[in-house]
């Protein structure tokens, strides 16, 4: 655990709406949500994707993800509990566990699977997929496993505090990136308890609940298994919200929008069309990774 240094709020950001996200599944059938979906990618810009997965049943997640393309992008896979085997056309391998994330940056092309390591019990957590500026998009791809032990963490005030990117209350995450500045922090929250944190007033920001409920300024409440879009309201120096009754975790996302044009199609995310179709001309080519 690390000391943390406590900032106070004098304009939190307001709630601007919730999302609740869609059923779906993806890769060899896995189940999950995607509460983050392609319709919310101009107003959360850098964030392009975001799916929550959590079950106890083997057949909801058993398939997995084999072999799949992707370029022009950043997934961070952040496991809550599961094992998964990561394998990749660059030669990474790793296995991602309890409370680690994985960090791939795809740039010009990787193809890569992700098979759970397990027959039974629960696998949970999320995939959260960040954008690349145009001039990084071809960039040679790279890869980090963050075994749990290895995310700084920190108490404050009936918090804990998990950073997995960006900076919370003077202590750094495991992750930091220059163009888009991505906060990634996993909270979890004793019954009544409060966090703040700054950010700036233009930076792109939501939560999701997936444990409990949490009460923000104004008297919104944000329900389990919701995102709740914070205004970007000039001025405003943050976020602050309280735990209900029963205590609450949450992940908090927030990034610098990149404000490029968004080109996607399926697992590629690029600028413009004909950058999208030449994406798919090197994978039925075999050159793409």
């Amino acid at each position: 655990m690390m000391s943390p240094m406590k900032t106070p709020l004098s304009q939190p950001r307001a709630v601007e709406r919730l999302v609740a996200g869609q059923a779906t599944s993806d890769g060899a059938g896995v189940k999950l949500t995607r509460v983050l979906t392609q319709n919310l990618q101009r107003r959360l810009d850098p964030f392009l994707m975001l799916d929550a997965f959590g079950s106890d049943r083997a057949d909801d997640y058993i398939a997995g993800f084999p072999d799949h393309p992707h370029r022009g992008f950043e997934t961070i896979t952040y496991m809550l509990e599961g094992r998964m085997r990561h394998r990749d056309s660059a030669g990474n391998e790793g296995l991602l566990g309890n409370g680690g994330v994985q960090w791939m940056t795809a740039g010009r092309g990787v193809i890569h699977s992700e098979l759970p390591e397990q027959e039974e019990g629960r696998m949970e957590g999320f995939q959260l997929w960040l954008n690349l500026p145009s001039f990084d998009k071809m960039r040679a791809p790279w890869y980090r496993d963050i075994p749990s032990a290895q995310i700084p963490e920190f108490e404050l005030e009936g918090v804990k505090v998990r950073v997995i990117a960006g900076q919370s209350h003077g202590v750094a995450g495991a992750v930091q990136r220059e163009h888009t500045e991505p906060l990634y922090l996993d909270l979890h929250l004793a019954p009544g308890a409060s966090f703040s944190q700054p950010l700036p007033d233009s930076h792109n920001a939501f939560v999701y609940v997936y444990r409990g409920d949490l009460q923000f300024d104004g008297g919104v409440q944000v329900p389990l298994q919701r995102m709740a879009i914070l205004a970007n309201t000039p001025g405003s120096e943050g976020l602050r919200f309280s735990a209900g009754s029963s205590g609450a975790r949450a992940i908090v996302v927030a990034g610098r929008p990149l404000n490029e044009p968004i080109a996607q199609h399926g697992p590629f995310v690029m600028n413009t069309q004909a950058e999208l179709i030449q994406a798919v001309r090197d994978f039925q080519a075999g050159v793409l990774a």
